[in-house]
C-alpha cells in the first residue's frame, strides 16, 4: 500500500519522454482512450501564455478530465514563484520538473482519495506537456523581472515602483484597505564613499537592502528610489503600523554592523512616512513622505518622521 504522500522526480530527458510514450506505443499502462488526445490539447493550449499562473491555471483545469484533483501546487524558489488551486486533500503526489539539468520547479497533486497507479501514470504523461510551456514562462519572467531590477541592490527600480505604486492605489481603494509608503536614507553616506571609495559604498547599499528586505513581510516591496535612498510600499497597513515598521528599520540599521572595505561602519537611517489619503494621487503621496524624509534630517537624522 503506497504512503499518503508519494515524491518523483521527472527529467525530461529523450529517455524519460519515450518512457512517457512519446515515439512509442503505449502498451504498460491502461490509459483512457482520451489520454493522447487530452495531451495533445494541452500541448497546444499551455502555449498560447507566457504567465504561469495561466498556464498552471489550464493545466489543472484540463487534466481534471482524466484525474479528479483537489488542488495543484506550484513552487520555484529562484522565481519567488508560489501558485495553489482548489483546496488541500489528505494524499499528494509531487514531482520535481527538470530538464538538461535545469530546475523548472515543483509541483504537488493533492485531493482526499488515493491515487492509483493509472492516474499516477496519466498524470506523467500529461505533465510532459506542461514541460516547455512552463520553461518559457520562467525564462521570461526572469527577463521581465531584470528588467525591473535594481542590479546592485536588488531591489525594484523606479519603473517597476512607479508601476506598482498605481496598482497598489487603486487595490487599496477597491478593497478599502490602508497603504503607506516609507523614504528611508542612509545618513552621511557621502562620507562613506569619500572614505572608503564608492566599491565599498556599493557593499553598504548592498547590505542596507538585504537589512531592509530582512524586516519585513514578504507582501511588502522595496524599490530603489535614488542614490542612497529606497522606498518601502507597505500594502495593508495604516499610520501606526506603518510608524512600528518605519522605527523597527531605524533600529536595526543602528544596531548592525556593516562593512566598507572590509572595515566596520556604523550607520543610521532617515525615515520618512506617509499614509495614502482619499483621493490623494501617485505623487502627492510620493511627495508627502518625501518631505517627512526631509524633516527627519533636518532635525537631526537617525530619526523617523510621519507626514501631516
Amino acid at each position: 500500500m503506497k504512503s499518503p504522500s508519494q515524491t518523483n522526480a521527472i527529467d525530461f530527458d529523450s529517455a524519460k519522454l519515450q518512457r512517457l510514450g512519446f515515439g512509442q506505443q503505449q502498451t504498460t499502462l491502461e490509459r483512457p482512450p482520451s489520454l493522447a488526445q487530452l495531451r495533445q490539447q494541452l500541448s497546444l493550449q499551455l502555449q498560447t501564455s507566457l504567465e504561469p499562473q495561466r498556464i498552471l491555471g489550464l493545466f489543472y483545469r484540463e487534466i481534471q478530465r482524466l484525474v479528479p484533483l483537489d488542488s495543484l501546487s506550484y513552487q520555484h524558489n529562484s522565481s519567488d514563484l508560489r501558485l495553489e488551486f482548489g483546496q488541500r486533500g489528505h494524499h499528494s503526489i509531487s514531482y520535481n520538473l527538470s530538464h538538461e539539468g535545469e530546475h523548472l520547479g515543483e509541483l504537488v497533486f493533492r485531493r482526499n482519495q488515493r491515487f492509483t497507479e493509472p492516474e499516477q501514470g496519466n498524470l506523467e504523461s500529461l505533465l510532459a506537456s506542461l514541460l516547455y510551456p512552463m520553461r518559457n514562462a520562467l525564462l521570461y519572467r526572469a527577463a521581465t523581472r531584470s528588467a525591473l531590477r535594481d542590479p546592485l541592490t536588488d531591489t525594484g527600480n523606479r519603473i517597476a515602483m512607479d508601476q506598482t505604486l498605481q496598482r497598489e492605489i487603486e487595490l487599496s481603494r477597491r478593497h478599502l484597505q490602508p497603504l503607506s509608503l516609507l523614504m528611508l536614507d542612509i545618513d552621511h553616506f557621502k562620507q562613506i564613499n569619500d572614505t572608503h571609495g564608492h566599491s565599498a559604498g556599493d557593499d553598504v547599499l548592498k547590505a542596507v537592502a538585504a537589512s531592509i528586505k530582512g524586516q519585513l513581510r514578504n507582501v511588502d516591496m522595496v524599490f530603489r528610489y535614488g542614490g542612497e535612498e529606497f522606498l518601502i510600499l507597505l500594502s495593508n497597513t495604516a499610520r501606526e503600523a506603518a510608524a512600528m515598521v518605519g522605527e523597527r528599520l531605524r533600529l536595526a540599521a543602528q544596531t548592525e554592523d556593516f562593512l566598507a572595505d572590509g572595515r566596520l561602519v556604523g550607520l543610521t537611517v532617515s525615515i520618512g512616512c506617509s499614509t495614502l489619503l482619499p483621493g490623494e494621487s501617485v505623487e502627492s503621496l510620493l511627495r508627502r513622505a518625501d518631505n517627512a524624509l526631509y524633516v527627519a534630517k533636518r532635525e537631526g537624522r537617525n530619526r523617523l518622521t510621519m507626514a501631516g
